[in-house]
């Protein structure tokens, strides 16, 4: 039977955590906790999950906990918002986002709109979960990050996390939060290591949704990202540093509702502000960041246009050339902040 790496045992101090193991032990400790909460999609018992992250929670909980739906995500995202308003708490998970389109009508219409048109009556307390956005040499159908697709609609959280800390904390909220929650992964983060806190080992630890996290402390220029490019604009930062040039990093972790407040008190410090994300450029997370700080009191402290660095505005291409220079790179992060601070 499967037992947990030493990875997932308890130890004093700080712990090197997958993306995968901390998305993992989220799922196990809320299944425990609360009989309610169960886990459905494809391959996620029997297979122990296509990504592996619902390894050995088949074997732990049984197939009442953890079911193997059919290829058909209309139909069982359809029972799992069913099950939610019954008074179960689902985790329902798309193999990848691009399939939650064939649901989008469950995860909109019968999730996200139900609190509102029963006037508070019927809470829908599920969570969406699976890898969003470009993993590798997929194509165009199986590439696209759904951030700005889901976080346009009122009534739905939408949560992307960064590193093994997010992923644990913001999950486990995700799932006891009486919200629809959508919860966007990314499929090449599941296997990168983060260093966890003493805290975040803690069965009751959790992030609040909501909050955004200053990864990096800078005065003269803000980047603010989500998911894996949050990683990128720490390389582009490390760089910038050795220039002279100190970036602040602001980790977005949940897309709706949207911390604006953090970035800006941000940008009141740095006068100076750049959005990165693999998304498409037009109606994006950056692009609503930019009208946000626009309408607010952080406008009259730029000091220069704040400038998108954005996935590129066509469907993904499958060759890996293509690819790459179809989504933002670490150096177009660094021109982008050169341009903006006019070096």
């Amino acid at each position: 039977s499967w037992t947990p790496s030493r990875k997932h045992q308890r130890t004093s101090g700080p712990v090197e955590v997958t993306v995968r193991d901390a998305l993992n032990q989220a799922m196990d400790e809320e299944l425990e906790r609360d009989e309610r909460v169960f886990l459905m999609g494809e391959e996620v018992a029997q297979y122990d999950g296509a990504y592996k992250v619902s390894r050995g929670l088949w074997k732990k909980y049984g197939d009442k906990r953890i079911i193997d739906t059919p290829i058909s995500e209309m139909g069982f995202a359809g029972i799992a918002v069913g099950a939610a308003m019954a008074g179960l708490r689902p985790i329902c998970e798309f193999m990848t986002f691009n399939f939650s389109m064939q649901a989008i009508d469950q995860v909109i219409n019968s999730a996200a709109k139900t609190y509102y048109m029963s006037a508070g009556l019927q809470p829908v307390p599920i969570v969406f979960r699976g890898p969003n956005g470009a993993s590798a040499g997929v194509a165009a159908q199986h590439s696209q990050c759904f951030a700005a697709w889901y976080a346009h609609c009122p009534g739905l959280k939408v949560v992307s996390p960064w590193n093994s800390e997010d992923a644990k904390g913001l999950l486990k909220s995700a799932i006891r939060d009486d919200n629809p929650v959508v919860f966007l992964e990314n499929e090449l983060m599941y296997g990168v290591p983060f260093e966890m806190s003493e805290d975040s080992q803690s069965k009751d630890f959790t992030i609040p949704i909501g909050k955004a996290k200053i990864e990096r402390q800078g005065n003269h220029v803000t980047l603010v990202s989500h998911s894996r490019f949050v990683g990128h604009c720490l390389d582009a930062a490390a760089v910038l540093a050795k220039e002279g040039i100190e970036c602040e990093v602001i980790n977005l972790r949940t897309i709706r509702p949207m911390d604006v407040e953090s970035i800006e008190t941000s940008v009141m410090k740095t006068n100076h502000l750049v959005t990165v994300e693999g998304g498409w450029p037009q109606f994006g997370v950056g692009a609503e960041i930019c009208a946000r700080v626009m309408e607010g009191s952080a406008f009259n402290f730029l000091d220069a246009p704040v400038t998108r660095v954005t996935g590129v505005d066509i469907p993904m291409p499958y060759a890996k050339i293509l690819e790459d220079h179809s989504l933002p790179q670490v150096k177009d992060i660094i021109f982008s902040v050169k341009k903006t601070l006019n070096v």
